[in-house]
């Protein structure tokens, strides 16, 4: 085998492992990102693209340790997103400028004086009814409605921006063909392609990949750290209304019932994808219980809204997470140093530049600094990795 040395592999192609990408570039190191399916395929284009500031996770009426652990997100993507950020997200699509927050009826005085509080001072604020969205415009709308500092983002858009500054940096390996070699104290000797009959030797080896990361940890031989799997049953409904809408509902649990996020579709129709707690609860029914239950969710909360050629799908998803005990969700991003690699999940979307701080923190504190300079024209055999198409485009 032919030798490509490096100083950093990043194995994964999500937002998370592109975005490391980017950032391990920008401070001078040698980096190649591989991925063996589509960038983003996993989670990444299956999330709603809500970058997150914390506020779902106060619903109790305190702030968490999670919603303080992702409440500079926004404000970090805002900027790339100007051009002035870490990253150079201009060219990605902002679907909404702002995240909503609506209750059916009238929100307790507890969970009011909470919203309007000090803690939450540039996080939320209350809607006037001139200022409200259209699905909110109609006389029987008689809840609350708050706007929070979060955008939600075309993710797609985003990882196609993320992967034009260094795509001559980005390969798709064949899962089939590819071995980690280790020796017996587990550090990591090559990444063997031994349908080209290339190995990559890298300083450090970074596991990004997502629910693809349990089996890269057997193939290397390591039991810790461990994965969890939270699953998650969402629903998409298709649609000709143009009704952009981008919001939580809100009730008494610490929850939200439902979240909104709307897509434009390739053909000009739009698609609502639903998450939340219905998401959550709906890991039990089958798919045909799992839209019925989703109608009369909606049918509940916006009765006046009539979405035209309404098609309705299913999927089911896991959420990878390190694991935490009665698979709790995490509350940050995770990286943990494991002999020669960094084993990492980002937990949310949103904190894939936090993901990104730690690992460039762990190199720094391991004293990895710049050294290789890789021969790309060896890797020419390799192909590229297309972006992933987003579900409402391949379940109708």
């Amino acid at each position: 085998m032919q030798t490509v040395n490096t100083d950093l592999i990043i194995l994964g192609g999500g937002i998370a492992g592109l975005w490391l990408l980017n950032r391990a570039r920008q401070a001078g190191f040698d980096a190649l990102l591989l991925e063996s399916e589509t960038l983003g395929g996993g989670q990444s284009v299956r999330s709603q693209g809500i970058i997150h500031g914390g506020t779902k996770y106060a619903l109790s009426g305190a702030l968490t340790q999670a919603s303080n652990a992702i409440s500079d997100m926004p404000s970090r993507w805002r900027e790339c997103l100007r051009g002035s950020g870490e990253l150079d997200l201009r060219s990605a699509n902002v679907l909404s400028d702002a995240h909503y927050m609506w209750s059916k009826g009238s929100l307790g005085s507890k969970m009011t004086t909470f919203f309007a509080s000090k803690a939450l001072k540039g996080r939320v604020d209350d809607v006037p009814e001139q200022d409200r969205p259209a699905v909110f415009n109609h006389k029987d709308f008689r809840g609350g409605l708050y706007k929070l500092n979060e955008i939600v983002l075309d993710v797609p858009s985003v990882i196609q921006a993320l992967v034009e500054p260094h795509k001559d940096r980005i390969f798709k390996n064949n899962a089939k063909s590819t071995n980690i070699r280790t020796n017996p104290a587990g550090t990591i000797e090559a990444i063997e392609l031994s349908d080209i009959s290339i190995e990559l030797k890298a300083q450090r080896y970074i596991l990004t990949a997502g629910e693809g990361t349990q089996d890269l940890l057997a193939q290397w031989g390591i039991d810790q750290p461990k994965m969890q799997r939270r699953p998650l049953h969402m629903v998409v409904v298709r649609h000709s209304a143009n009704l952009p809408t981008f919001a939580h509902c809100i009730s008494t649990g610490s929850k939200p019932v439902v979240t909104i996020t709307t897509h434009p579709a390739s053909n000009g129709e739009q698609a609502w994808y639903l998450g939340g707690d219905l998401a959550e609860s709906g890991v039990k029914r089958s798919p045909e219980q799992q839209v019925a239950e989703a109608k009369k969710i909606l049918k509940k909360l916006l009765p006046w809204i009539e979405l035209p050629n309404a098609r309705w799908a299913s999927f089911r998803i896991d959420r990878a997470e390190p694991k935490q005990s009665s698979l709790t969700r995490p509350d940050s991003a995770f990286a943990q140093v494991v002999n020669n690699g960094i084993v990492s999940w980002p937990t949310k979307l949103a904190l894939s530049p936090d993901l990104a701080d730690q690992i460039l923190q762990q190199l720094n504190q391991q004293a990895i600094v710049p050294l290789e300079k890789a021969d790309l024209s060896l890797l020419t055999d390799l192909p590229r990795p297309e972006v992933a198409e987003p579900v409402w485009e391949t379940l109708f």
